[in-house]
């Protein structure tokens, strides 16, 4: 029968207790979650700074949508200030807006490699914990690709040595989605020049959390290509590239996904930038942050939780068991804590885990619940 694979994958995922389903959200902040009619404390979302519940103006007059690509008539002066004040604080020459942070990723590798002459003397060097967007967009760039041990700097140095391509790119994340541990980025950029080669990263959940600024990892050492999103301490939607200005440039020239794409919203990008202005000035949310993060891990390791060893907000702990890790995320929710069990293809089998994420909003009491939650239910 045609098509008939559909159900059979289908069938598969639910026996080894994969299968996705979307949860409807009823209503969403930095520290609750209501879902069903029933309110939960939410340590599942990326709103490290509890941005989400800070209500925006909106302008009646404010263009609604783009209409058409940033390349026809879709690009309008709000997107052209967001960029111009991000490339002002990050210190580079151009930058490009993007629907998405998986947009970004993907369509930059794969339009960076598009000449099929020069992907023949190129090769990307990417973590081998690097999210999914950034693989994919290696997968079908016309580049070879190599991966190198999460974090593993003499790893990368010896594929690094042993290659004999032109254009080499490294590729990492500022802050690992999925650990929380973050890359060397100083020791990074130093490897890239001593190599002839290009360093991107992606700090999708550093950006605004981290740095004396709140600007990311990315803050003092800068990478030749920085992608940076507005859904997570933003609290946003949308991505920015920020290069050169002649990579910017190139990427207008044949980026595909950006080309043929509708243009961010006009609006989207005023909120983005009033927001923006907010986090240079939330260094008292940044600083209540690490507090919280430090109570929870002190309190895991009073009830000896064995967390991957993280700074950051993202606070990992490994299960192993796919329908181990379901069973307890369900039974958290029955104790009013809401956090989502990461399973493979997401995370490499046998390291299935709750993806635990604080924020800035959430109360000592609140921390308190999860662990003994966590406590009771593993």
């Amino acid at each position: 029968m045609p098509f008939d694979f559909i159900a059979e994958h289908l069938v598969e995922r639910k026996a080894d207790a994969l299968l996705r389903k979307r949860q409807l959200v009823e209503q969403a902040s930095g520290r609750y979650i209501e879902v069903a009619g029933k309110k939960y404390l939410n340590f599942a979302s990326n709103d490290y700074l509890g941005f989400a519940d800070d209500f925006i103006e909106i302008n009646a007059q404010q263009q609604l949508g783009s209409h058409s690509s940033a390349l026809v008539n879709g690009y309008n002066k709000p997107q052209q200030q967001l960029e111009q004040r991000l490339c002002e604080l990050l210190g580079y020459e151009s930058a490009m807006l993007f629907n998405s942070g998986f947009s970004a990723n993907s369509s930059v590798l794969k339009a960076l490699f598009q000449d099929k002459s020069v992907a023949q003397s190129s090769v990307i060097f990417q973590d081998k914990l690097n999210h999914a967007s950034l693989i994919d967009g290696g997968l079908h760039s016309c580049a070879a690709m190599v991966r190198f041990n999460h974090n593993d700097l003499k790893h990368l140095e010896s594929r690094l040595q042993k290659s004999k391509a032109k254009h080499k790119l490294i590729v990492s994340e500022g802050v690992f989605s999925m650990d929380g541990d973050q890359a060397p980025i100083a020791a990074l950029c130093k490897l890239a020049k001593q190599y002839n080669a290009w360093l991107m990263i992606d700090d999708a959940h550093g950006f605004g959390v981290l740095g004396e600024q709140g600007l990311g990892s990315c803050e003092t050492f800068k990478p030749d290509l920085l992608i940076i999103t507005f859904g997570k301490a933003l609290a946003s939607s949308g991505a920015c590239l920020l290069a050169s200005k002649q990579m910017i440039d190139y990427m207008l020239q044949f980026n595909r996904e950006y080309i043929y794409s509708t243009a961010m919203s006009p609006l989207m990008a005023s909120c983005t930038l009033e927001r923006l202005e907010k986090l240079l000035k939330a260094d008292n949310r940044r600083a209540q942050l690490t507090d919280n993060i430090a109570y929870f891990r002190a309190l895991a390791k009073e009830h000896n939780l064995a967390l991957i060893e993280s700074k950051t907000a993202i606070q990992p702990l490994v299960l192993g068991d796919a329908e181990h890790t379901l069973d307890v995320a369900n039974k958290l929710k029955e104790k009013g804590v809401w956090l989502t069990a990461i399973r493979p293809p997401t995370v490499p089998f046998n390291t299935a885990r709750l993806r635990i994420t604080i924020s800035s909003a959430h109360l000592p009491d609140d921390i308190k619940q999860l662990v003994d939650s966590l406590v009771e239910c593993l």
